[in-house]
């Protein structure tokens, strides 16, 4: 099981970081999770995607993706979403068509976020009460990076890959789960403003 440790304002980070991949062209990013036991409030997890621009790469995104939204090109979209983790594998599936995107688009930051679902205590939903988590980088059939949300048990939102473009224009993937307990909408606004 992964560790994890306590960073700057409210992060957890996990210490299964799963490193960096370069010159990449069209990648999925794929969510899976347990349905709640029967009974109890649905477990929501969506992914989020927010591109930076040139002029501001650890700013306000110039766009952000979601369920019930694409980016206005068509590069990123949710191909796959569920409310309930019900089916077999990965139950949400986000498509980031890199090779396509503007040349003054030079950072895509991908989270998750646990959507609450109202269990009537006051408490948000961590990760430590959703069982069978998993999220998985891919470009084409070649998996670039696999982990879970084990590592982050307190948080209730997580970044789980920062796409940049490097020196010589080609995207480079960082890859890692890094949680935070932050509200969903603060956590979307804030999610690309750490810096490596």
């Amino acid at each position: 099981m992964a560790g994890q440790t306590r960073g700057a304002e409210g992060e957890f980070v996990s210490s299964s970081s799963i490193g960096v991949r370069k010159g990449l062209a069209r990648v999925e990013v794929a969510l899976r999770w347990d349905p709640s036991p029967a009974g109890s409030p649905a477990h929501d997890l969506d992914i989020v995607a927010a591109v930076f621009g040139a002029a501001d790469p650890y700013g306000e995104p110039v766009q952000l993706v979601h369920f019930g939204s694409r980016s206005p090109d068509g590069t990123i979209t949710l191909t796959r979403d569920s409310r309930t983790g019900q089916g077999f594998g990965y139950d949400e599936v986000m498509t980031i068509e890199l090779d396509r995107m503007r040349p003054e688009s030079v950072r895509v930051v991908v989270g998750v976020v646990i959507q609450d679902t109202g269990s009537g205590d006051g408490r948000r939903t961590t990760f430590a009460s959703i069982g069978g988590t998993g999220v998985r980088i891919r470009e084409g059939h070649l998996d670039l990076a696999e982990d879970d949300f084990t590592g982050v048990p307190d948080a209730t939102a997580a970044t789980v890959a920062r796409f940049t473009r490097d020196g010589a224009n080609a995207w480079v993937l960082d890859a890692a789960v890094r949680g935070s307990d932050a509200e969903p909408e603060q956590f979307v606004r804030t999610m690309g403003t750490d810096r490596p």
